[in-house]
């Protein structure tokens, strides 16, 4: 097993969003994306999605009522997130997110807020 999924790049945007279902469907037919994995919450609604656009993948955090989430998200694979997760915390990050893994077949994923606001999840699968 690799680090990261085959063929996905190594950074991708992060778009959390009220209505994921149409930003999905938006970026099918504007932009000829191709859902590549999808995860919802146990009643049904989207909790994350992934959607290749060319040798891009764009990923969807759905149903976000509040605006905790303000701010750009960056996905980030890595060969190793503990080091990296580590580091980005010594250099000024604050954790949003502990390293984690969710279940036996989720990337260990972490996330972090930089200075500047940006939030960094930072994975390896």
């Amino acid at each position: 097993m690799t680090w990261k999924p085959q063929n996905y790049p190594s950074m991708s945007p992060y778009i959390s969003c009220r209505d994921g279902d149409a930003l999905i469907g938006f970026v099918e037919k504007a932009f000829g994306g191709v859902l590549q994995r999808r995860f919802d919450r146990p009643d049904g609604s989207l909790m994350h999605a992934e959607v290749r656009i060319d040798d891009s993948v764009v990923m969807i955090g759905g149903g976000v009522e509040t605006d905790p989430t303000a701010g750009p998200h960056i996905h980030l694979y890595v060969p190793d997130a503990r080091p990296v997760f580590d580091r980005a915390v010594a250099a000024g990050a604050s954790v949003v997110q502990a390293l984690e893994r969710k279940r036996d077949d989720d990337d260990l994923r972490g996330g972090v807020r930089d200075p500047s606001g940006t939030t960094w999840w930072i994975a390896t699968q």
